[in-house]
């Protein structure tokens, strides 16, 4: 059992080291511009929305009270 969790530790080390592609710092930046840009929008699409949304439940309370 050991034996299994020793390889597969020596396994990922080796896959870690020899096969992945690691980001540039500039890649990473651009990258984190870019998450940070598409979270902003979203969040104000859903703000305007939730705007919208409250404007026109209070219109249909005021209707019926």
């Amino acid at each position: 059992m050991f034996d299994k969790i020793i390889n597969y530790c020596k396994e990922s080390y080796d896959e870690l080291v020899h096969k992945v592609t690691w980001p540039t710092y500039k890649e990473l930046a651009n990258s984190a511009v870019l998450v940070l840009s598409a979270s902003i929008i979203i969040a104000l699409v859903v703000f305007v929305m939730d705007t919208i949304f409250e404007n026109i439940m209070e219109l249909v309370y005021s209707l019926f009270n």
